[in-house]
């Protein structure tokens, strides 16, 4: 570890808008184009006070929507500049469009995306409704669990999106409230080291560069659309060597490592939950009380969603009996989208664990320690006896007389 940047490490307490804020300013953004919306609103807040102090030269943009607000990054970023924005929810719907317009086009941008369910009914609490939502769209997805790795995965995310093998925009995930608006120590970068991290934004293809004029966003059809988009995909697929070759420098750096992905646990572990976010560091505890018990459980998590890692997800849970996938997003008439994921990334291996989907915590309701604990209970006994314990996706936390059909057939009454 480099001993001249550990000692000019402080700690600051953020939470993880604060955490996204800083990433920002420290990147030295060149245009902010923002519709603020719950719970992300913090992030362009405090950029905006950043700005107002004349502590960053960028250019900030109130739009009129969330739509409006991706499409003058995409602009920004076409003419030569590095651009970024915040959004949750509702507004990621509406600002969808765009998003396939931005990795089409290869434009690097940021996205700080702080999940939160999607209505309706109505709700500002955390899920990962808006997070699946963008699965499809052509973005690099990062996952943060804490406002820690907010502060990093955010200022990470330039160096990923900018680098001249991907030139494809990136998503810094964070649960809504349970990490945005929950203040914990945080170990940021000086702000000459952090830039120099980040590095130079490099213009490819800028529309403002009139000695080399190009066009973005044209039209192709059947002669072209098919290899554009078979390229794009090879670009996102291929960027899984530079998310780690950044990890990598971002570890000699500070010495935090980062993985595409995550696991916590007994190496002997046969029972296992995959998740994502901040459940993660919950699961944590869990798994170290109930040794207590005799139980030795993991924990495993896509760091990286997008390209999703199938055979890292593969490595990590061969040797398991029992894994339930828990997604904190209504499934919508199928079985979750982390279950699909994890029963692809197995399907062709010799592991045939028993693979269950878990839907918890949505509109922001707790899954606590307690819970967890419950949840691993049952995954070792579906180990000893080799079956499941009920039907293969299960409700968990749901209040009210239907609660114990839910549990057990995991369908509306």
């Amino acid at each position: 570890m480099n001993k001249r940047v550990m000692d000019l490490k402080k700690v600051e307490v953020w939470d993880g808008n604060m955490a996204n804020s800083q990433a920002l300013r420290q990147a030295d953004v060149d245009v902010i184009a923002a519709y603020p919306i719950t719970p992300s609103t913090a992030t362009v807040e405090n950029y905006c006070m950043f700005h107002a102090n004349g502590y960053v030269d960028g250019e900030v943009i109130m739009t009129e929507s969330e739509h409006a607000a991706m499409s003058a990054c995409i602009g920004a970023g076409a003419a030569g500049g590095r651009v970024a924005t915040a959004t949750s929810s509702q507004g990621l719907a509406l600002m969808i469009e765009t998003l396939y317009q931005a990795s089409g086009m290869r434009i690097p941008v940021v996205l700080c995306l702080v999940n939160r369910a999607l209505a309706a009914p109505l709700n500002v609490n955390g899920d990962h409704s808006d997070l699946y939502l963008t699965r499809d769209s052509g973005w690099i997805s990062i996952d943060a669990f804490s406002p820690q790795e907010a502060y990093d995965m955010t200022l990470m995310s330039f160096k990923i999106s900018e680098h001249p093998a991907v030139r494809l925009p990136v998503i810094s995930n964070q649960d809504g409230f349970m990490t945005s608006h929950t203040a914990q120590n945080v170990t940021p970068l000086e702000d000459d080291v952090a830039c120099k991290f980040v590095g130079d934004y490099l213009q490819v293809n800028a529309l403002l560069n009139f000695d080399k004029p190009v066009t973005h966003g044209v039209q192709t059809e059947q002669d072209w659309h098919f290899e554009h988009k078979a390229k794009q995909h090879a670009a996102l697929m291929g960027s899984k060597k530079v998310i780690l070759e950044t990890f990598a420098q971002f570890k000699e750096l500070t010495g935090r490592e980062y993985k595409l992905v995550e696991t916590y646990g007994d190496a002997d572990a046969n029972i296992a939950i995959v998740c994502l976010g901040s459940t993660f560091e919950t699961a944590m505890l869990a798994i170290e009380q109930l040794k207590e018990e005799g139980i030795n459980a993991c924990v495993v998590a896509p760091r990286v969603f997008r390209p999703f890692p199938l055979e890292e997800i593969a490595e990590a849970l061969q040797g398991m009996k029992a894994i339930a996938c828990m997604d904190r997003s209504a499934p919508g008439g199928t079985v979750g989208t982390l279950y699909n994921e994890i029963s692809g990334a197995l399907i062709n291996t010799p592991a045939r664990p028993i693979i269950s989907n878990l839907i918890y915590g949505l509109g922001g309701r707790d899954m606590t320690v307690a819970g967890l604990k419950n949840i691993f209970r049952t995954l070792d006994k579906e180990a000893r006896e080799g079956k499941l314990s009920g039907k293969i996706q299960r409700f968990i936390g749901v209040r009210g007389p239907e609660l114990s059909f839910y549990e057990a057939q995991g369908v509306q009454k």
